[in-house]
């Protein structure tokens, strides 16, 4: 696949594939886990938005603050899904390797979750994502690499 995801992947509009993930019956347990809900998809920037609902009764620490492995998860999340859609919906992106900076504390209740992929190759998809809390101030970032793999491919 080039770096421009093609024409005929690109058949369902951003509100199209908005709808589809709020009728999803199929949302994986760990989204749930993190309060995952899309909120904004832009397929002409490569670019989404997530909702999170950080629930402190399953993802706090004993200090009170969001435990960094589901900060990770919930950028991963963000960067992961930016990937399925610049694929026009035909790939998974497993996860290469992925850095994380944590820049404050991630406190429990509302956290927006933004995920782009900033170049798609043939072998190999970079992606950016960020967190912000409710105040929208920047919490973590982290950038990663992953493998494209169309769906009929992707059996484990």
């Amino acid at each position: 696949m080039s770096d421009i995801a093609s024409e005929e992947t690109q058949t369902l509009t951003d509100e199209a594939i908005l709808a589809r993930f709020h009728a999803s019956k199929n949302v994986p347990p760990s989204a749930s886990t993190l309060g995952f809900r899309l909120t904004a998809v832009s397929q002409a920037e490569r670019r989404i938005e997530i909702a999170f609902d950080a629930r402190a009764d399953l993802l706090a620490n004993p200090m009170g603050q969001i435990q960094g492995g589901f900060v990770c998860a919930m950028l991963d999340e963000c960067m992961s899904v930016a990937g399925l859609i610049t694929s026009g919906m035909t790939h998974v992106v497993p996860t290469l390797e992925m850095k994380t900076s944590f820049l404050r504390p991630a406190m429990p209740g509302a956290l927006r979750g933004v995920g782009r992929v900033v170049k798609w190759g043939r072998t190999v998809c970079f992606m950016e994502g960020e967190l912000y809390d409710a105040e929208d101030r920047l919490l973590a970032t982290s950038t990663g690499t992953a493998l494209p793999t169309p769906f009929a491919k992707f059996k484990t």
